[in-house]
């Protein structure tokens, strides 16, 4: 994973004490895609604090739905869920920082509950905050981002934006991963970064912004760091024959569209939805 800055379970601490915040900017074409990365900003991205997140919205969404911020399961405060586990409606207070568009903060942003939380077949978490969409806009003028319905595609151009950091990567989708395995975890249908995309520790749970909609298409989560297969921080990547292949120094992220059906009435997450297929406790 691209680990927590604080509070990492598995490893030391991927970044050095010294190493400070990037200024923000808009970001750059540095791996020659056709990309329109100036249009993407840090409007509705948080910082939590040991990772990136975003405030998301569903296209079915209401403004006075309570708003949901989206991130990684391997963020959460109650630690990485253990293969298998899924964390549903737990109360949390957790806090973010909300961002505009220029990366400055702009207010904190309160959790009621962990909505939902996994990092089996994907590594996301959704908390639910007690303010609503019409709130948060009414308060700092900034709407959630809406998560994408369709799968994304090869080739697609993308940004990837780090709240933590106040900092973005632009890229492509280079592929996908069959199946991607990091230690005890396995996650599904991965989307792998094309190499411009050097995301580091803290930017776990950015977004994935397709540069043409400015839609979410899939949340920021690991890359293999040293070369090695399968291990902590050393994701590799399974085929359906079971070939396995290993990309040291590529990124990857765990796609989002599969979650809309997930999300229903009030933004409640109900998993027996029609064509829900995030894993149940």
């Amino acid at each position: 994973m691209k680990k927590p800055l604080v509070g990492a379970v598995l490893s030391v601490l991927f970044l050095g004490a010294g190493i400070a915040p990037a200024a923000a900017s808009t970001a750059t074409d540095q791996g020659g895609a056709e990309v329109r990365a100036k249009a993407v900003t840090f409007a509705g991205t948080v910082a939590l604090s040991n990772c990136s997140g975003s405030v998301v919205r569903a296209p079915s969404s209401q403004p006075g739905d309570p708003a949901l911020v989206l991130s990684n399961g391997h963020c959460l405060e109650t630690g990485f869920p253990a293969p298998g586990q899924v964390v549903l409606n737990r109360s949390s207070t957790r806090s973010f920082t909300l961002l505009n568009a220029a990366g400055s903060g702009v207010g904190t942003l309160r959790a009621s509950k962990i909505a939902y939380g996994t990092m089996t077949d994907t590594d996301v978490s959704l908390y639910q905050l007690t303010r609503t969409y019409a709130q948060i806009e009414s308060s700092y003028g900034i709407k959630a981002l809406e998560l994408d319905t369709a799968r994304p595609t090869q080739g697609k151009a993308i940004t990837v934006a780090s709240g933590y950091w106040k900092r973005t990567y632009s890229c492509a989708v280079d592929g996908f991963a069959y199946r991607l395995k990091e230690g005890a975890w396995t996650w599904k249908d991965s989307v792998r970064y094309t190499s411009a995309c050097q995301t580091i520790g803290g930017t776990s749970g950015s977004p994935v912004i397709d540069n043409a909609t400015g839609k979410v298409v899939a949340v920021n989560n690991t890359g293999n760091e040293d070369g090695q297969q399968c291990t902590d921080n050393n994701p590799c990547e399974v085929s359906e024959n079971g070939t396995v292949t290993v990309r040291k120094g590529i990124n990857y992220a765990q796609q989002t569209y599969n979650m809309v059906p997930c999300i229903g009435t009030g933004n409640q997450i109900d998993l027996n939805r029609a064509g829900c297929a995030l894993p149940k406790p």
